[in-house]
């Protein structure tokens, strides 16, 4: 999918942003990422809330394979094929994939900054490093 098939796909749902992602395109509004085209298909962010009507649709979640093992990633679930036809549909499927990405934004929390180191200061009492004096015996 090139980007001015997106532009198209995405005309009912909204202006969107569209920006090179691995090997396709991120699509994000306001701001927020909420689907990814891909080689492998088109796919939107999914939670526990929508997740059952990409089950019902028999779509699958995003999935690649390393030297080791295969990768599901259940984020992001791929759209079902009828609804490229259907432009009204899938601004509604858009609009769910970007609530489910805004309420996945909300749930993670800001990183805790590291307490900064705290500066010890030297104890007092305790000598510093004192050089030695060396004493020469007179005859």
């Amino acid at each position: 999918m090139d980007r001015e098939f997106l532009i198209d796909l995405f005309a009912d749902f909204g202006p969107v942003t569209i920006r090179k992602m691995f090997s396709g395109f991120g699509i994000s509004a306001d701001g927020v990422n909420f689907a990814l085209s891909l080689r492998a298909g088109l796919f939107f962010r999914a939670d526990e809330t929508t997740i059952p009507d990409f089950e019902a649709e028999g779509s699958k979640p995003f999935q690649y394979s390393t030297r080791a093992k295969t990768v599901v990633v259940n984020s992001y679930w791929e759209l079902p094929a009828r609804l490229f036809d259907d432009s009204a549909e899938l601004a509604q499927w858009a609009r769910a994939a970007l609530a489910a990405a805004q309420r996945a934004k909300v749930k993670k929390r800001p990183k805790a900054k590291k307490p900064a180191a705290k500066k010890v200061a030297p104890k007092k009492g305790v000598p510093k490093k004192v050089a030695k004096k060396t004493v020469r015996r007179v005859g």
